[in-house]
């Protein structure tokens, strides 16, 4: 592009500051030519909702100017269903200095989210969304959902790591089967569009990290591959563990063929489980390895945009009661594809979709038993899931609008899916919008057939609904930023461990209550790309939840009540920089304590009690290399997140990055 003619432009397509994502070029003043799109990996640049310059009717003669090329990475992302809205949970740009350093620890933050860990440094966690549990929450990498249908506690077990994650968002309004409280959605992007980073770090406990990434963009091909190695000693007995990841991401804009993103991983990991599922037994071991790979394909001609995609995930998992002597074994397949269409018109847009689900699962006792068994396997079973929906929305100078409508097929029968939304926006940067919707979700495997000695499983449950309502506003000005929602989930037949003296004084999976959960999320924040103080945010979430069955149950009700964060970015002396985070929890319930490990005979009931976290991340950087100490739980709390079990005190560790490439 280093001889440019000129030519006639849009004159008033590019409307200054028009709220699209790329009127800043019309803010220059100058004729932008773009001839090639290099499409990269997962920055927020929706293909069926893109701008297009061909539409313009008006032009005007501007003067030639002289412009080096300027590579543009963006993706194209599928749609989900119907999703009304989108929260963001973790943006790595804004969040890059602060002290965190798995997916776990960066959505610990975020209020719309619990994080509930059993271990350190991501050995094991649970997220939960907005009251909901973790088999409620639907898990997204790039758009594709890899929710595992034996259990939630494997669905966020993904082969990514922090530095190839670009955000979380918390997608809102995604009706049908799965999503009940709602969809997490991880996008996957590289730092440059060519690259090489290296990162190692190491620090009490045995601690050590390497992580070896990268990228190559040429032309309109674009590859992001990463692998990294994590392991610990413990910080108390039996927390040891180990984790492997691989992960590769290639997209291709084929021209008139459309464009195609591919995405493939594997991770190994396995860990010391001290208390994980029975608090009073120290010696539990867990080791998991999971598969997953994905291909989409999209094309628009003209008014209509079509789109494919398929997906696989494969994973294993092997329990031990005590380690070293297998107890449970699972082998769980899940396969999906979808297909949908979408057509821009003068009465707004309309799209035509289906997505449908096959999982199948092998086990020693989850699943109908087996005639003859499949290798260490005993039980098997397998089911389909599908969805079709119809939605069109439509937007006016100030205003936006959609509605929803379909089906989900399950092996229960057909059940029906909807939703709406509407959005105003009154002046520049405030936006106010409102929704309501229908979700569901089906039991898992775990849910319909586990057994051991102290739980009895439950054939006759059948899925889990709830009708939503959201309001919510979000204002932007400058480096100032504030949002703030309300929510009401009215959910019906919610599936829980129920405790039965009548069934001798054991756990029971049953679905005998409603569950109607009340909201609320404040977020705001100032942000500077100069200066010392470079960002400050500030979020609260309040949730309070009303059961209307009288029964000791497991997990429903220890939902977090309050949750308040603080998060303080400076920069100084040039290279250096100061992050620290603070933050209140305060979860409602109770559980049960064992003082002597080992002897369920002795137990004591403890209600949760409220804690602070302090952390904190130095770091110096110059050229390729930064260097950085981190300290998680500074004031080196005392604290659990589930069923006492007692989490990591102070950690300190340090590590260096280097970065090479353009």
């Amino acid at each position: 592009m280093e001889n440019i003619q000129a030519k006639q432009c849009p004159a008033t397509h590019w409307r200054r500051w028009n709220r699209k994502g790329w009127s800043v070029f019309a803010s220059l003043r100058r004729c932008w030519a773009i001839g090639v799109l290099s499409v990269g990996m997962s920055i927020l640049l929706l293909a069926t909702q893109g701008a297009s310059a061909q539409n313009a009717d008006t032009a005007a003669v501007l003067k030639t100017w002289r412009i080096r090329e300027v590579g543009i990475t963006g993706s194209q992302t599928a749609p989900v269903r119907s999703a009304q809205s989108h929260t963001p949970l973790f943006d790595r740009k804004a969040q890059a200095p602060a002290p965190v350093q798995t997916l776990e620890a960066a959505l610990r933050l975020a209020p719309s989210v619990d994080v509930r860990e059993r271990g350190g440094k991501g050995a094991q966690a649970d997220i939960f969304i907005r009251g909901g549990s973790f088999d409620q929450t639907m898990v997204l990498l790039n758009g594709i959902d890899f929710t595992d249908a034996r259990t939630g506690h494997q669905s966020h077990a993904l082969p990514v790591d922090l530095d190839c994650i670009s955000s979380v968002e918390l997608l809102d309004g995604v009706p049908g089967v799965g999503a009940y409280a709602g969809a997490v959605n991880i996008r996957t992007a590289p730092l440059r569009p060519t690259y090489l980073r290296f990162e190692g770090s190491g620090g009490q406990y045995g601690y050590a990290y390497a992580n070896l990434s990268g990228a190559l963009t040429s032309g309109r091909f674009s590859v992001l591959g990463a692998a990294s190695y994590r392991r610990s000693d413990g910080y108390r007995h039996n927390t040891d563990f180990s984790n492997y990841n691989a992960f590769v991401r290639a997209t291709c804009d084929g021209g008139r063929a459309g464009f195609f993103d591919l995405q493939a991983g594997w991770q190994d990991r396995d860990f010391g489980s001290n208390g994980f599922y029975a608090a009073y037994n120290p010696d539990q071991w867990e080791h998991t390895a999971t598969a997953l790979a994905s291909l989409r394909w999209l094309k628009t001609a003209g008014r209509f945009s079509l789109g494919a995609a398929v997906s696989y995930r494969k994973n294993f998992d092997r329990y031990d009661w005590t380690r070293g002597t297998a107890m449970n074994r699972h082998n769980t397949d899940n396969a999906g594809a979808k297909a949908w269409a979408d057509c821009d018109w003068a009465a707004g847009k309309t799209s035509l979709g289906a997505d449908w689900a096959f999982n199948h699962i092998y086990s020693t006792n989850l699943g109908e038993k087996l005639a003859v068994p499949e290798g260490h396997y005993t039980h098997a079973k397998a089911r389909h899931t599908g969805n079709i929906w119809l939605r069109h929305a439509k937007e006016w100078r100030h205003f936006d609008a959609a509605a929803s409508a379909g089906v989900s097929l399950t092996p229960y029968g057909t059940s029906a899916l909807w939703s709406l939304s509407a959005g105003w926006t009154p002046v520049e940067g405030l936006r106010v919008g409102a929704g309501v919707w229908q979700s569901m979700r089906l039991p898992t495997f775990t849910d319909l057939y586990y057994t051991s000695p102290a739980q009895i499983n439950n054939l006759d449950l059948v899925p889990e609904h709830a009708v939503t309502y959201r309001i919510g506003a979000d204002y932007l000005k400058h480096c100032w930023n504030i949002s703030a929602q309300v929510y009401y989930r009215a959910g019906r037949d919610i599936i829980d461990w129920v405790w039965r003296e009548d069934m001798g004084d054991k756990w029971h999976s049953e679905q005998s209550s409603r569950l109607d959960t009340f909201g609320a999320e404040l977020a705001g924040g100032y942000a500077s790309a100069e200066g010392f103080l470079r960002r400050v945010t500030l979020s609260y979430g309040y949730i309070t939840t009303d059961r209307n069955a009288d029964v000791i149950a497991r997990s429903a009700m220890d939902f977090m009540r309050h949750k308040a964060a603080l998060a303080v970015e400076v920069r100084f002396l040039r290279r250096m920089s100061l992050a620290l985070t603070g933050s209140v929890y305060d979860r409602n319930g109770s559980y049960t304590h064992y003082p002597v490990a080992g002897d369920a005979s002795v137990t004591e009931v403890r209600s949760y009690e409220p804690y602070f976290l302090l952390d904190g991340r130095l770091s110096w950087e110059k050229g390729i290399c930064r260097l950085y100490v981190d300290a998680t739980n500074i004031t080196d709390t005392r604290y659990c997140d589930i069923g006492g079990i007692r989490l990591p005190g102070f950690w300190c560790t340090g590590g260096v990055v280097l970065t090479i490439g353009r």
